[in-house]
């Protein structure tokens, strides 16, 4: 799972990594203390350092430790760290967050052994923790043509073409590798939001390049894993930028060194890395031949029919049955990434989710919508008003708040007292 929050998006570290000998797992104190050699040395990648506070948190039982102090008394001494029991108002994940006056790097305990993986995971939500001063804002759409069986097929011949581009033995050799994925992703922002895929890729996407540039570990072999394991994903609407954005901060390290040196929120990697190798996008038809393109579309195309019954049964289930539909008010949100539904027009099918808002707590297990303006979580109606669950949610209102009847006969809807 990992958090959502208007205020900050959270981070997941969805790319693969090489095998690494295991190591023992970390005590909280030594987790702080290679926080604290890490956030100095980081910095000389985006010019500031990367020293967002870690918030270790046990998932079982919300025990936190820091080292840290927050603004209030919530955090209390233990030694040299500080300790709390954290609200159930607040999720749990691999994130940034705004809690107890301080914008923290949320880490879910146990951390990964692998020093590798481990240095990835906290650089990526400490980079979190500093977009905003880099003038790089988080955002977090849902491209829904991602889910499509065009859509796929082009992501997975973009990512191909990526992973040559870095593995090329010849200048020529990457040119042509950059071009073919220039043409895959032109290609497929033409199918829908090319806006949503960019927004996406520079947040997520240069999180993760900060992830495996700093792990310590060979960023190009993780990168590429990355870019091959993307490819068994259930969905790209989410997770696509995770593979996608080191690929193309890689080949930009290669191409212009300085290219994070005045970066823009409104910037594309894409365009970036076109301009840096004085490249046009090359053309889809032959360069399809070079990355197994008629294999891919195949598979996509059987892929295509099962999700045409999966999401012909979300759809009676969320748009057409009785419905409970609860508004974002103050929203925080927990969800993988990776598992997200496209259902356009109606928007994303999250199958587990877990909301914080004003009204209250709720928490899927078996599916959820949201719309794609973000204005509301709709779940299969309850048997009732007085009901404080239903098939696959359970729901803890705050005091003030109660389900009425809502426009359909067997809809709810949730309104203040």
């Amino acid at each position: 799972m990992r958090v959502l929050a208007l205020a900050g998006l959270a981070a997941f570290i969805a790319a693969p990594v090489l095998a690494q000998t295991p190591t023992p797992a970390l005590t909280p104190a030594e987790v702080f203390a290679e926080a604290r050699a890490a956030c100095a040395a980081d910095g000389d990648l985006w010019g500031v350092e990367l020293c967002t506070p870690v918030l270790l948190v046990d998932p079982a039982t919300r025990t936190i430790h820091t080292d840290h102090r927050g603004t209030s008394d919530a955090l209390q001494s233990d030694d040299d760290l500080f300790t709390a029991t954290l609200p159930g108002t607040v999720n749990i994940a691999n994130t940034s967050l705004d809690w107890d006056g301080v914008r923290w790097a949320m880490l879910m305990q146990p951390l990964p052994q692998d020093p590798v993986r481990r240095r990835a995971l906290m650089a990526h939500e400490r980079w979190h923790g500093v977009q905003e001063a880099l003038g790089l804002p988080a955002r977090s759409p849902t491209p829904a043509h991602l889910d499509s069986e065009d859509g796929r097929a082009l992501m997975r011949l973009e990512w191909r073409a990526l992973a040559a581009a870095l593995n090329a033995d010849s200048d020529a050799a990457r040119r042509q590798a950059v071009s073919d994925a220039l043409a895959f992703r032109a290609a497929r922002r033409a199918l829908g939001s090319a806006e949503d895929e960019r927004a996406l890729e520079m947040n997520e996407g240069l999180a993760e390049y900060t992830g495996l540039r700093l792990s310590g570990g060979d960023a190009k072999a993780l990168a590429v894993a990355a870019l091959g394991s993307a490819e068994g994903g259930a969905t790209y609407v989410r997770s696509f930028a995770y593979a996608s954005g080191p690929a193309y901060g890689l080949l930009l390290d290669q191409a212009a060194p300085e290219w994070r040196r005045g970066l823009k929120g409104t910037d594309d990697l894409g365009v970036l890395l076109a301009t840096a190798m004085g490249l046009t996008a090359g053309e889809t038809v032959s360069a399809d031949t070079r990355y197994g393109g008629a294999a891919i579309r195949m598979e996509e195309a059987l892929r295509a029919e099962q999700a045409r019954v999966v999401a012909a049964g979300w759809t009676a289930k969320l748009v057409d049955g009785p419905r409970l539909r609860l508004p974002f008010l103050s929203m925080q949100i927990a969800f993988d990434p990776g598992k997200i539904i496209a259902l356009p027009p109606h928007g994303s099918v999250y199958p587990t989710l877990r909301v914080v808002d004003a009204w209250g707590v709720l928490e899927v297990t078996d599916g959820a919508l949201i719309d794609d303006n973000w204005s509301g979580v709709t779940v299969v109606a309850p048997a009732s008003a007085e009901a404080v669950e239903g098939p696959g949610w359970t729901l803890r209102l705050n005091d003030g708040w109660l389900l009425t009847a809502g426009e359909r006969d067997g809809d709810f809807r949730l309104e203040m007292e």
